[in-house]
């Protein structure tokens, strides 16, 4: 079945959990799909995990372009949410509603998501209005690490607890479709989450959440620069890989591959009148 922005606002309703994991390339999004996740989400993450920086800050437009129509091509049923990157929309709504339009154009995603609460709504608004469904991002805001001092967890005190709460119905009442809670206690993610009527995106926000997402390579055991106390490691692929590669490079060194089996054979007579 199709995924939609209709059908995950009835898996809220219905108390059906949602699915979400990151995707950058169209292999990988193929997977995804075979496996019935319900989002595909190109994040800004890519800039981490796949370009090699150290923060989100310097992954452009281009970037996210470039890795959302990968992926496009490789899902059909599977809902795509692409990050708008930093600086695409805090300036103001004009480049927010253009540079949206342009992952939805170019870049093919069902859903643009943007860092930011009640400082954003006037760009979610807008987007919202130019027939563009977004996805909200509150709480751990990996653009604002150098407001936040690091990658903290948010809303701990009682004012920055009720300051989530705000920006949670700010950016709903705005008309977003859905919010990532990022980084924010459980007690407090499962109050913004029964407060809202649209999902709720949980990561390090606890289980009770409408749905959860992890970074791919989080997950599969491939990224070790980082690994945030909420990330659960499903499946070790990383030392698959290096199994893998080591196992390649023996035996190509040791002469055992390619093997009779891997390679094309040509008539001896065609090769004794080329002497």
């Amino acid at each position: 079945m199709k995924n939609t922005v209709t059908t995950l606002q009835e898996q809220k309703n219905n108390g059906e959990k949602i699915t979400m994991i990151t995707c950058y390339d169209y292999s990988t999004a193929k997977i995804m799909e075979e496996s019935g996740i319900n989002i595909a989400l190109v994040g800004d993450s890519l800039g981490n995990v796949m370009l090699g920086y150290e923060d989100t800050l310097q992954v452009t437009m281009e970037d996210m372009i470039h890795h959302c129509r990968a992926v496009s091509r490789g899902i059909k049923d599977t809902f795509l949410v692409c990050d708008m990157p930093f600086m695409s929309y805090q300036a103001d709504v004009y480049d927010a509603v253009i540079n949206a339009g342009r992952l939805v154009q170019e870049g093919r995603a069902n859903m643009v998501k943007l860092e930011g609460g009640v400082e954003v709504c006037p760009q979610i608004e807008a987007i919202v209005k130019a027939s563009i469904p977004v996805c909200a991002h509150i709480g751990l805001t990996p653009q604002s690490i150098n407001s936040f001092g690091g990658y903290k967890v948010q809303g701990k005190t009682e004012a920055a607890a009720k300051k989530l709460i705000e920006d949670a119905l700010a950016v709903e009442k705005a008309g977003a479709s859905m919010v990532v809670l990022e980084g924010v206690p459980a007690k407090l993610a499962k109050m913004v989450t029964e407060k809202l009527t649209i999902p709720t995106i949980g990561i390090g926000a606890g289980k009770d959440c409408d749905g959860q997402v992890l970074v791919l390579q989080d997950m599969l055991g491939m990224f070790d620069d980082f690994v945030p106390k909420f990330v659960k490691q499903f499946g070790n692929v990383g030392e698959v890989m290096k199994n893998a590669f080591s196992a390649y490079a023996k035996e190509v060194q040791d002469g055992t591959f390619p093997g009779e089996e891997h390679t094309y054979a040509i008539d001896d007579d065609v090769i004794e009148k080329l002497y």
